[in-house]
């Protein structure tokens, strides 16, 4: 458990290596009549020219792979080991969806291509909006929005529109949001122009019915909710919940982000969801993380399909088309039609596991969790706040509050001493409503012995805090980067985002 050595390599800048006219790549010959630098420059307009060539580094081949090499040592990924970044669902995904995606026939068209040329595309596009549809138990699915906050927004936005078509958009101004829910909730609701209304988790880790009641009003736009929720749990009364909801006249927002633990299962809109937004960059096979890429399609049942983002993709039984003419859409959330390379993943990862395979990995994804928790609270200093004893569903929340108490060792402490075994660190600190917490995701591509040997290792980790505080306190040790003065890494005259800056700091020292 003990061999991880993360690569530590003194690596500079690729401004500070090379050397001047060193080469890595042959351009090809220029065409007929353009041989000359002259007979270039004459072809770019005078109000595009550089005045002065760009200080790019200059390096041989060798130089450029070695480098991105070295660079690619002092990181950790889902390729280098376990990651159990809670609801996030880091899971590994199959590298034949990353080559299909990449091939020319993808990679290489372009949105300003007619229609006509672009039939497979728009085929793809139309049938996993349907196949989305039917997992979701939505009627009709845009395939736009570009990641899961950005479904979030269009679906706030889709319910301020459907509150205003019926002259209500002054009024109902609320929209109701579990305290546990994911940040980007609040924060979309608040972008769209509404006031959240909190509601707080109940003991079994579900949203509390009677404060719902309480807040439902016919200011009430509408309530955002997960299920299973950011706990783990399956929010159980969900029917009543959209009962309470619907009886005020609000419509339920369903966030994608925890579906992988439903599907074949469960489907959103039998639950009451009137709209659904889903996360292709998590469920359906590519890596998340790192700011993109990603895919938030949504999902509505058949009131709100006039409401959607424009385009979408319609057959008329000979072709495949782009459709701009909905009624009431909210336009576009974004340039063109979507982040085309992970639409064609997800149809890929789709294709390949079928109906049966998707519900497989619910199966795995919930039982991997299950087993892992169990295990888990066997060790010292460790325990689930919130519906102890309930099944989990995808992901569970561990506090390690007594474990702080009785040894003085944080979550923090906990999450960067994992990265010494070779572990990515949970999420920590979130949700909020949970002390110290770590929140767990083991997914459904982990094999057993992984998940028993992260079990090994956190216990490592408890016998640690116990025995030999400091240990954990000045974790990490073995990694590329050590332990980091978190004061002044966040603070603004620390950080250089580009070359200049970075130059500019070296001068002054």
């Amino acid at each position: 458990m003990k061999d991880f050595r993360q690569a530590r390599w003194s690596e500079p800048t690729v401004f500070e290596i090379g050397a001047p006219d060193r080469r890595g790549h042959v351009l090809p010959a220029l065409e007929k009549g353009l041989r000359s630098r002259s007979a270039v420059q004459d072809c770019i307009p005078e109000s595009l020219r550089r005045r002065e060539a760009p200080r790019l580094p200059e390096l041989s081949e060798v130089e450029v792979v070695r480098h991105f090499m070295r660079l690619s040592q002092l990181n950790f990924g889902v390729d280098d080991g376990f990651y159990p970044l809670g609801s996030c669902t880091m899971k590994y995904n199959p590298k034949m969806n990353d080559a299909i995606a990449h091939s020319d026939k993808v990679h290489w068209i372009h949105p300003y291509q007619p229609e006509e040329t672009m039939q497979g595309t728009l085929e793809i596009m139309y049938k996993l909006a349907s196949w989305l549809s039917e997992i979701t138990g939505t009627s009709r699915v845009s395939l736009q929005p570009a990641a899961g906050a950005q479904g979030e927004l269009a679906g706030t936005l889709m319910i301020r529109a459907y509150h205003g078509l019926n002259g209500e958009s002054s009024r109902r101004d609320e929209m109701i949001i579990p305290d546990s829910a994911h940040g980007t909730n609040p924060a979309s609701a608040s972008m769209a122009g509404f006031k959240v209304i909190f509601v707080p988790t109940g003991e079994d880790g579900c949203i509390e019915i009677e404060a719902l009641k309480e807040a439902v009003s016919s200011r009430t736009a509408g309530l955002m909710l997960t299920n299973p929720n950011t706990l783990g749990i399956f929010e159980e009364r969900i029917i009543e919940v959209a009962k309470i909801v619907h009886e005020e006249g609000g419509l339920l927002y369903y966030d994608g982000a925890n579906l992988n633990a439903i599907l074949g299962k469960a489907r959103p809109g039998d639950m009451g969801f009137d709209i659904v937004h889903l996360n292709l960059h998590k469920t359906f096979s590519t890596p998340h993380g790192g700011g993109g890429p990603g895919a938030g399609p949504i999902g509505v049942k058949d009131p709100l399909e006039d409401f959607l983002p424009v385009p979408l993709v319609e057959f008329d039984g000979r072709s495949y088309f782009l459709n701009y003419e909905v009624p009431h859409t909210i336009g576009k959330v974004r340039a063109f039609y979507g982040s085309f390379e992970v639409l064609v993943r997800a149809f890929a990862y789709i294709l390949t596991m079928g109906a049966e395979g998707l519900e497989k990995a619910a199966e795995i994804a919930v039982l991997n969790a299950n087993y892992l928790e169990h295990e888990l609270l066997k060790i010292r200093g460790f325990d689930i706040p919130y519906g102890k004893g309930r099944p989990k569903k995808h992901e569970f929340v561990l506090s390690c509050s007594r474990l702080e108490s009785e040894t003085g060792i944080s979550a923090r402490n906990v999450a960067k001493r994992l990265l010494d075994y070779g572990v990515h660190a949970p999420t920590i600190y979130f949700p909020p409503t949970v002390k110290e917490a770590l929140m767990i995701e083991p997914t459904e591509t982990e094999p057993l012995d992984e998940l028993e040997r992260f079990v090994k290792i956190l216990n490592s980790v408890s016998d640690e805090a116990y025995a030999d505080p400091r240990t954990v306190l000045e974790a990490p040790h073995n990694t590329s980067v050590g332990p980091v003065d978190e004061v002044k890494a966040s603070h603004p005259k620390s950080l250089r985002l580009s070359w200049r800056m970075h130059k500019k700091r070296l001068q002054k020292l």
